[in-house]
C-alpha cells in the first residue's frame, strides 16, 4: 500500500473524522519500546501488582507452578493481540473501524458501545485507585489531615481524586505523543522503584526471608478442584485481566511502524515482563510476612509501612504514574474512539474523552461508598462476556473470511452497494453468531455449574463466536488471490 491508499477519497461524515481515519506509515512513531511500555504499565498498576501477589498465595500451588501459569497466560495474551493488532498495523485503522468489516459499517457501533461501557466503568475505578497513591503522597508530606468523610472519602482523598481526574484529562488532551512520553517514563521507573522496595524489604527481613519464600514455593493450602484446576484458574485469571485490552488492541497497534516492532514489544512486554514483575512481587510479598507479620498485597500499604520517607515519596509517584498509564491506555483512549465512532461528524476523539471522563468521575467518586458494595462485579463480568464472542467474530472474519484483505475505502462508505454495508449497514449473520455464542459466554457468569471455567470462559466464548461466524459466512469467503471489494449480503 502506498501513502495515497490511506487517504479516504470519498468522505461520508457519518463514518469519518480525522481520529478514525487510516494512519499512514509515515505518521507512525511507535517502535517495540512503546508497545513494551503499554504492557508494562498495565502489569505494574496497583491492581496488577495486587493480582500477581494474590495468585501466589491463594491457590495452594507451588510457587514455580504459579509463575509458569502467569507466563503461559502472557503467551496466550500475546497470541491474541497479535491477531487483533496485525490488521491495524497493516491498514492504520482503530478498533471501531476494524469492526466494520465483520459487523457492518453501522453494526460496528454495537461492539464499540459495549467496549466503551466496560472501559468507562474501569476508568472511574482505576482513577480512584490511582488517587490512593496521591493521597499517600500528600499525607507523607503534610500529615494525615481530618478524618471526616464525604461518601467515604476524607478531604485529602477528595483532593487526590480531583488531581488525578484533571491530570489524566490534561494528558489525554495533549495528544498521543504526550501519552507515549508518559508511558515511556513511567514503565521503566516503576521497575526501578519495585527493585528498590524489594531490596528494602529483603534488608528488613534478613535470613528469615528464605523461609517465607520456601513456604510459598512448596505450595500450601488447597484448591477445590485440585492442582490442575488451580493451575487453570491462575492462567484463566491472568488472561481475563488483559481481556479488555485484547479486543481493541488495534487502537494502539495502528501507531506502530511495522509488524516486527509490534511482535518484539508484545513478547518483551507480556511473557517476559510478566515473569520478572511477578518474581519481584513474590519476593516482596514473602518479605511482608516476615517484616510486618501479615501478608500485604497492596503496594501502597507496603510502602506506607516502610520507614523511609524518600522511598515512600518516589514509590507513591511511580505507582500513581503506572496506574494512570494503564488507565489511559486501556480505559480512556478506547472509549474516546468508540464514542467518536457513534457520530464522527459531531464527536471527535477529544470530545469522546471528555464524555468518558465526566461519566467516570461519578463512578470513581461513588466507588467506596456505594458501587463497590452492590455486586457490580457481575454486571462488569457480563459485559466482558459479551465482548468475548465479538473478539472471535472480528478475528475469524479478517483471517478466515476476508483472507487478511480489506478495502479501506469501503470501510468508510455507507453506500448500499459497498462491501461492508450488508443489510442497512448491519451484518445479520455476525449478529446471529454473536447471539448464539454469547448465550454460553454470559451463562458462564451467572450459571453456578460453569464457575469452574474461571477466566477460560472468555476464551471459549471467543472461540464459539469465531466458529459460528465462519460457518455462517462461508459463502462470502474471499477466494484466494482475489482482492476486495467483494460485495456481500448477509
Amino acid at each position: 500500500m502506498n501513502h495515497d491508499d490511506f487517504r479516504i477519497k470519498q468522505i461520508d461524515p457519518t463514518l469519518y473524522n480525522e481520529d478514525l481515519a487510516p494512519l499512514a506509515p509515515a505518521k507512525r512513531k511507535w517502535g517495540w519500546f512503546e508497545i513494551f511500555n503499554v504492557w508494562s504499565n498495565d502489569i505494574q498498576s496497583l491492581f496488577g501488582y495486587t493480582l500477581a501477589a494474590t495468585l501466589f498465595i491463594s491457590y495452594g500451588l507451588n510457587g514455580w507452578a504459579v509463575l509458569a501459569g502467569i507466563v503461559l497466560a502472557g503467551f496466550i495474551v500475546m497470541g491474541l493481540v497479535q491477531l487483533t493488532g496485525k490488521p491495524s498495523v497493516k491498514y492504520g485503522i482503530p478498533f471501531p473501524v476494524m469492526a466494520r468489516a465483520s459487523m457492518g459499517v453501522r453494526g460496528a457501533n454495537f461492539p464499540a458501545v459495549v467496549r466503551g461501557i466496560v472501559a468507562i466503568f474501569w476508568y472511574g475505578v482505576q482513577t480512584y485507585f490511582a488517587s490512593t497513591a496521591v493521597a499517600l503522597l500528600i499525607r507523607t508530606l503534610f500529615g494525615p489531615g481530618s478524618e471526616a468523610t464525604l461518601l467515604g472519602l476524607t478531604a485529602i482523598d477528595w483532593i487526590a481524586y480531583v488531581i488525578v481526574c484533571i491530570f489524566q484529562v490534561a494528558l489525554f488532551v495533549r495528544g498521543v505523543d504526550w501519552v507515549t512520553r508518559f508511558l515511556n517514563w513511567a514503565g521503566p521507573l516503576v521497575y526501578v522503584v519495585m527493585i528498590a522496595m524489594m531490596i528494602a524489604i529483603c534488608y528488613k527481613a534478613g535470613p528469615s526471608l528464605a523461609g517465607a519464600l520456601g513456604t510459598i514455593f512448596s505450595g500450601t493450602g488447597s484448591y477445590a478442584g485440585g492442582p490442575i484446576a488451580a493451575f487453570a484458574a491462575v492462567v484463566g485469571t491472568m488472561v481475563a485481566y488483559f481481556a479488555a485490552v485484547v479486543i481493541n488492541y488495534g487502537d494502539f497497534a495502528r501507531f506502530v511502524k511495522n509488524e516486527r516492532q509490534m511482535r518484539i514489544g508484545n513478547f518483551l512486554g507480556l511473557p517476559v515482563s510478566l515473569a520478572i514483575f511477578s518474581l519481584i512481587a513474590l519476593v516482596i510479598t514473602a518479605g511482608t510476612v516476615v517484616v510486618f507479620g501479615e501478608t500485604l498485597t497492596n503496594p501502597t500499604d507496603i510502602v506506607a509501612r516502610i520507614d523511609n520517607v524518600g522511598l515512600t515519596l518516589i514509590a507513591a509517584v511511580t505507582f500513581f504514574a503506572a496506574t494512570v498509564g494503564i488507565n489511559l491506555v486501556a480505559n480512556f483512549i478506547p472509549p474516546a474512539y468508540d464514542i467518536a465512532n457513534l457520530a464522527p461528524a459531531r464527536i471527535s476523539a477529544r470530545t469522546g474523552g471528555y464524555i468518558t471522563a465526566a461519566i467516570a468521575f461519578f463512578i470513581g467518586a461513588l466507588w467506596v461508598s456505594f458501587i463497590s458494595s452492590v455486586g457490580i462485579a457481575a454486571f462488569v463480568d457480563t459485559l466482558g462476556a459479551v465482548l468475548a464472542p465479538l473478539y472471535g467474530i472480528i478475528v475469524a472474519d479478517y483471517y478466515l473470511v476476508r483472507r487478511q484483505r480489506l478495502d479501506v475505502q469501503q470501510l468508510f462508505s455507507a453506500s448500499p452497494t459497498s462491501t461492508y454495508y450488508f443489510n442497512a449497514g448491519w451484518n445479520r449473520k455476525a449478529i446471529i453468531a454473536f447471539g448464539i455464542s454469547s448465550v454460553f459466554s454470559v451463562a458462564s457468569v451467572w450459571m453456578p455449574g460453569l464457575e469452574s471455567l474461571s477466566g477460560f470462559a472468555w476464551l471459549l466464548g471467543a472461540l464459539f463466536g469465531a466458529v459460528v461466524h465462519y460457518l455462517l459466512m462461508r459463502k462470502h469467503i474471499v477466494p484466494a488471490g482475489e482482492t476486495p471489494p467483494l460485495t456481500t449480503r448477509a
